[in-house]
């Protein structure tokens, strides 16, 4: 309150501000007069003199421009030796002129209150002279002088038990804080450990003592007066610490530049760090693929539908739940490695050379084996399930035909081999020839059917019927017992052949009502078959085919009534004949065994499976169009989210390339069209849920759109890496241009001569491009042999890997890189130096004093012994490892 300007604000009355002070404690005017006094002599000394008295010792103005002279260095106004009191206002005015040169507006301090001998004025005036040469220009993380000093003694004593400096009075009352400041930087002075917080006035004598006599710091304090004191004066308190402050300035050096280290080390450990996840994330990323590939590629088909189905849905699983979290950690993995190789250039590191088979490119290489894997295994997946399906459906038809020839042949063996015709009369023999003709008759309407079903069963064969071997067994013994039959049937012909001349008579009724009733049966039996027959179709086409064929049949129900009627006509004729002739036929048709009731009762049983069949094409004709609404619902999606697609690609490509405000704004631009194209992807999803249903409706094609699933997954998979690769560009072009201090309007010069020559759009220039756009921006590169080695040279750097062309990252990197203003190996060789003491070599306590814990014991774990003539035990050679942490050697 006393001054204004860099020592104060003035906004009251010094005098007034120095009697409140002294009424609050007058205790405190004993330690600042004290104090006061001390430091001046402290000064004064060096010039031959000292006071006793402050106020009396500074009336004449004499000694208090020899103060300032000392303390400031500079020679004031010559002083007035007379010694009335005009002489002695008159220096003191130079005094205060002095002062107020320096930057102070010294307030109500007036040259006749000093003169006159006025303590508290005086004390005002030389806390003024105090706080503008010893506290002003203290200043820690541009704070203000006195909150400079104070974070200034934090930082010192922050690793001492019992210290806890929060202000200038009741914090050093133990003492701990000044003996604690004097063992930070001289611990050889003080045995901290013996020291007790419960006993102030030795911890305050030992160190005013150790100051006084090794530190040439003058008592300005009483410890007595300090501990009997509530609250200290806060002047006196500043005024003794940064006598401490300034005899430990050399010490600053050492923080500068272990802050320095600190830096240097951080940047490296952030970068292991970086690696060091890298790594791990490469690790998992391998691994999930080699366990996935084989998975992928495995075309082991299943037996049944289901496993098969299973199988599909394992694969919707994969594709929707656990590639796209591996897809976005590869395109992580690449943004972490090109914002890992740019802090690596930032920081003048070398480059970052993952572990063998863990390059970016070895993990494309196996992403491309993925998906080469995945390629064809949903196609493999989609393709069995329609196999086993025709397999279901031909195995059903199978079982169905072979039950109906099997209950058709049951005893015919055993009928054939029967030798009644030994014993019978020759009636009776005529009517076994009659019916064995029927029979044959029989026999040849079903060999269709036999062919029917050793064609089913040779198709199950060549489609891989898992069950084959018991169709084939099933089917060999249907054709042993038809050729069997065959024989059979010859061998009783040929017999009743031989007795034929035994025969005479047969009832001719009897034979035409079995050679009509046996075809008409067997027409009865193949139209039960095809109205119980399944089917499979995959298109409107399809069924609509099936439902005509229907119409056909059930036209032809009128004439085959009619021919029912007929061979019940038959029928009846022979039974009206046998009782009016009193034949003795025992009842029955001895040509054959179908009776009218079987036959009205098979008609009865057509006529009942019409209306179903009617029924079943009807419900697959309602799920074919379902299956077209289907089709239609994702062909009307997929027509606008493929575009979509392609449009953004498009127009990422485009703002890769403008420029339009500061990367700032391209950055932000970035990531609101990021979270745009995210947004997007609950029509994805939707268009995801669409695709199964299709699946499972097992529709294969889609005349609808020319976007398949996959199409838009591998669209969309595109889109978000690009995206994320764009903002990461950007975001090392930041990185770059604060580091490298380049301004917005370079980098817009670069952008635009970049753009200019990038003809194509593709992002990078070729080499003559790259010649063009250096030429244009004044790059002298000449047409002769120098020049053209020049270029090269400079063709190493922006594309070490020979590739034969430039991104924009290398390109804006070489522009920036001879101008950068980063650490080197020389600089933190400089700072270990300091903190050595000059020495060649560093010690494991220095660094454990100088720097904090963690990055103290990484040098340790890292140094290599040292040395050195000089060397003593346990010394460490700090050169080489600064070389070490830029690539110029080992670690």
């Amino acid at each position: 309150t006393l001054v204004s300007g860099p020592g104060g604000r003035g906004t009251s009355s010094p005098e007034e501000d120095w009697d409140r002070d002294l009424l609050l404690d007058p205790a405190w005017e004993k330690q600042q007069r004290k104090t006061f006094t001390a430091w001046c002599n402290s000064h004064l000394r060096k010039a031959g003199t000292q006071i006793e008295n402050i106020e009396e010792d500074f009336r004449d103005g004499l000694k208090l421009m020899l103060l300032l002279e000392v303390i400031s260095g500079e020679r004031l106004a010559k002083p007035e030796r007379g010694k009335m009191r005009v002489h002695k206002i008159s220096n003191v005015n130079k005094a205060l002129d002095f002062i107020a040169s320096k930057g102070v507006k010294l307030v109500s301090i007036g040259a006749e209150e000093i003169v006159d001998g006025n303590v508290k004025m005086t004390l005002g005036m030389i806390w003024t002279i105090i706080l503008r040469f010893a506290i002003q220009d203290i200043s820690v993380e541009e704070t203000s002088a006195k909150e400079g000093l104070l974070l200034w003694c934090q930082r010192k004593t922050a690793p001492y038990k019992n210290v806890n400096i929060q202000n200038f009075h009741i914090s050093w009352k133990d003492g701990l804080g000044f003996c604690a400041l004097i063992h930070r930087h001289r611990p050889e002075l003080i045995d901290y450990g013996k020291l007790r917080k419960d006993d102030p006035l030795t911890n305050l004598n030992t160190a005013f003592d150790v100051a006084e006599k090794y530190l040439d710091i003058p008592k300005m304090l009483d410890a007595e007066d300090i501990v009997g004191t509530a609250r200290p004066d806060e002047k006196a308190i500043m005024t003794y610490v940064s006598s401490f402050y300034h005899a430990f300035s050399g010490a600053q050096k050492a923080e500068t530049a272990a802050n320095r280290i600190c830096k240097v080390l951080a940047v490296n450990q952030e970068n292991e760090q970086l690696m060091e996840d890298y790594e791990k994330l490469a690790s998992d990323l391998l691994e999930w693929i080699r366990r996935t590939i084989p998975w992928l590629e495995n075309r082991a088909p299943e037996n049944t539908m289901q496993a098969m189905q299973q199988k599909l849905e394992d694969f919707r699983d994969y594709r929707r739940l656990h590639k796209p979290p591996k897809v976005q950690e590869k395109c992580q993995l690449e943004i972490n490695f090109n914002t890992l190789q740019t802090k690596l250039r930032l920081s003048n590191r070398p480059a970052f050379m993952p572990s063998e088979g863990k390059m970016v490119s070895d993990i494309n290489n196996a992403w491309g084996g993925l998906e080469q894997a995945e390629k064809g295994y949903e196609e493999w997946l989609l393709n069995e399930i329609r196999r086993l399906e025709r397999l279901d459906h031909l195995a059903e038809k199978f079982r169905q035909k072979a039950s109906i020839h099997e209950s058709w042949t049951d005893g015919k063996e055993a009928m054939l081999q029967q030798k009644d015709y030994e014993t019978a009369t020759l009636s009776e023999i005529k009517a076994l020839l009659k019916k064995h003709e029927a029979f044959e008759s029989d026999l040849a309407a079903h060999q269709d059917r036999v062919e029917q079903i050793a064609a089913i069963a040779q198709e199950l064969n060549e489609l891989d019927y898992y069950d084959s071997p018991s169709v084939n067994a099933r089917c060999q013994k249907i054709c042993d017992q038809w050729d069997n039959l065959g024989a059979l049937t010859q061998k009783r012909r040929e017999a009743l052949e031989r007795t034929e001349k035994l025969l005479e008579t047969i009832d001719q009724l009897y034979l035409e009502y079995a050679k009509r009733a046996a075809p008409f049966n067997n027409w009865m039996e193949g139209a039960m078959e095809d109205l119980q027959d399944t089917f499979i179709v995959h298109t409107i086409e399809e069924i609509q085919g099936l439902t005509t064929a229907h119409e056909q049949f059930k036209a032809t129900l009128p004439d085959a009534d009619k021919e029912r009627q007929a061979i019940l006509g038959i029928h009846n004729e022979v039974s009206k004949i046998v009782q009016t002739y009193h034949v003795n036929m025992a009842g029955t048709n001895p040509y054959t065994t179908i009776t009218p009731h079987e036959i009205n009762g098979k008609w009865e049983h057509v006529r009942q499976l019409v209306p179903r069949r009617d029924q079943a094409l009807m419900e697959e004709h309602a799920r074919q169009q379902q299956n077209e609404r289907l089709r239609k619902q994702f062909g009307a999606q997929a027509n606008v989210i493929g575009p979509w697609i392609q449009t953004k690609m498009e127009e990422i490509g485009r703002i890769s390339i403008e420029m339009h405000g500061t990367l700032e704004d391209q950055l932000n631009h970035l990531r609101q069209y990021e979270k745009s194209i995210v947004n997007y992807k609950p029509k994805i999803d939707q268009l995801e849920g669409d695709h199964q249903q299709i699946q499972e409706a097992l529709i294969f094609d889609n005349k609808h759109t020319n976007y398949t699933m996959e199409h838009i997954r591998v669209g969309w998979e595109q889109l978000l890496t690009t995206i994320a690769r764009t903002i990461n560009e950007v975001e090392n072009q930041i990185l770059t241009r604060d580091a490298k201090g380049i301004s917005q309007e370079q980098m817009n010069e670069f952008r635009a001569s970049f753009n200019h020559f990038d003809r194509d759009h593709s992002g990078t220039l070729g080499p003559e491009e790259f010649k063009a756009c250096l030429i244009s921006l004044g790059y002298d590169i000449g047409n002769d042999a120098q020049g053209e080695a020049e270029f090269a040279r400079i063709m190493s750097i922006v594309d070490p890997n020979r590739l034969g062309v430039v991104t924009f990252q290398a390109f804006i990197d070489f522009m920036s890189r001879e101008t950068a203003d980063t650490d080197t190996a020389d600089q933190v060789m400089a700072s270990f130096k300091i903190l050595a003491g000059d020495k060649n070599y560093i010690t494991v306590d220095e660094l454990r004093r100088e720097l904090p814990p963690d990055q103290a014991e990484y040098c340790i774990a890292r140094m290599a012994p040292y040395n050195g003539r000089d060397a003593v035990p346990g010394a460490l050679d700090y050169m080489s490892f600064s070389t070490a942490l830029y690539g110029e050697s080992d670690l």
